[in-house]
């Protein structure tokens, strides 16, 4: 669903690490895989355009596994997953819509994505386009 862009910011627990994105397509993926699923993580797929890292650059921990193409960033002080590369979107930011500031969980569509399956369904989501 197209909505107009807002700006929107979040960040980690502590505050340590901060971003700005622009968001108009309100629909977060839920996985199911072993580490969304610890992490409680709501993707929201963002091109590079769309997201500012506004501090916290040097409190970002990288955490990499089985291919290494995702690359899991954290908060080194609080050990929050605020934003990461994805490995269907490698060049792209996915944004816990969980760390976003206020209550903007009830703005998003929730669709549930098996993650646990990646190999069979990762064409449902390479082929998504985020508005810009």
């Amino acid at each position: 669903m197209m909505q107009q862009c807002i700006t929107y910011e979040g960040g980690c627990h502590c505050g340590a690490v901060r971003f700005r994105l622009e968001v108009n397509i309100y629909e977060a993926l839920d996985c199911n895989c072993s580490i969304c699923g610890k992490k409680g993580f709501l993707h929201l797929l963002v091109r590079p355009e769309q997201f500012t890292l506004l501090q916290g650059s040097d409190q970002l921990t990288t955490y990499t596994f089985n291919t290494k193409i995702a690359k899991h960033t954290f908060c080194s002080v609080c050990g929050i997953h605020s934003f990461y590369h994805p490995r269907s979107h490698p060049d792209w930011i996915d944004v816990n819509i969980r760390c976003l500031d206020g209550d903007l969980l009830s703005k998003f569509k929730i669709i549930p994505f098996d993650g646990v399956h990646w190999e069979e369904n990762v064409e449902n989501i390479t082929t998504l386009e985020s508005g810009s």
